[in-house]
């Protein structure tokens, strides 16, 4: 079983990223090294032929070949590559690169990059014969110096992405209700996974319906009717509770000022924390730590 690293030579793969916002390559072996979770600023192809496990977000993919994995640079993900090996194509691009509405579009509304969809398509063998031949066509345009590679190599990428918007469409039935459960999962895992605050150097970062709906690259009226529809509590309830939660639990077993408590919460000022615990609470924070209730 072969694991990627991401300290495997990882600037190899993505060398020309920054300046040309764009990275088409071959593989043989395992899949690419997987970027470092500071590094999300591209999308990423995978044409596979093999066995992989995928962890993407709240998701655990089980995949063998041949199929197309689509990594959202919004999600963190990993894998684990259980087969022996073949060859592979992979390209990297940025938004930057594909530019242009039509294009763009194919990003932010597709169900193939959101951060709540299944990053897999499976292929058949002629599906994946002529994803091949794609990926083999941007390869010779890549290496090439034709004058309007960058137009050509943006076709080609555009052709993907409709040919597997064509393999795997969204099912109409039950989309918006699966959709909506996956968001507000990853938005409740987001949210406990800054959780405990263990030192005042380390505040809370993300504290609104906004800051979430950023890292999960979704609207902000999205996140909110998703979590809604689901748990039947808005996301500002949502965030507002938890965070009450671990003041209470800070007041309670730490020996932390007021202020520190109000600092590591990402409170700008104690007053301001004072005003929020006691809406929440019903209860100022010195009071609350007095009674030890």
């Amino acid at each position: 079983m072969k694991t990627n690293s991401p300290a495997d030579s990882l600037a190899v793969y993505t060398s020309d990223l920054q300046s040309k916002g764009f990275k088409v390559y071959e593989m043989e072996g395992t899949v690419s090294p997987t970027p470092t979770q500071g590094r999300r600023d591209f999308y990423k192809i995978v044409l596979v032929n093999g066995e992989l496990t995928i962890h993407a977000g709240a998701q655990t993919i089980e995949a063998q070949g041949p199929f197309l994995f689509l990594a959202n640079p919004h999600v963190p993900h990993s894998v684990v590559d259980r087969s022996a090996g073949g060859k592979r194509y992979a390209c990297l691009f940025t938004e930057a690169f594909i530019a242009g509405r039509q294009r763009t579009e194919l990003l932010y509304d597709s169900p193939l990059f959101r951060v709540d969809a299944v990053p897999v398509i499976p292929l058949t063998s002629e599906q994946a014969g002529f994803m091949t031949s794609i990926f083999q066509q941007m390869l010779a345009v890549y290496r090439g110096n034709y004058a309007h590679k960058n137009g050509l190599l943006r076709t080609c990428l555009e052709l993907i992405l409709h040919e597997a918007l064509l393999i795997q469409p969204t099912p109409e039935g039950n989309k918006k209700k699966n959709a909506a459960k996956r968001i507000t999962q990853l938005f409740l895992e987001l949210l406990e996974r800054q959780f405990p605050i263990e030192s005042t150097a380390k505040p809370l970062q993300a504290r609104t319906a906004q800051d979430f709906a950023a890292s999960l690259a979704v609207h902000v009226n999205y996140l909110n009717r998703a979590v809604k529809e689901v748990t039947g509590k808005p996301t500002s309830v949502h965030i507002a509770e938890r965070i009450a939660a671990e003041a209470k639990a800070l007041l309670q077993h730490t020996d932390w000022s007021v202020a520190d408590i109000a600092y590591g919460l990402g409170f700008d000022y104690p007053t301001y924390f004072n005003n929020f615990f006691k809406r929440v609470t019903g209860r100022i924070p010195k009071a609350f730590r007095a009674n030890k209730v």
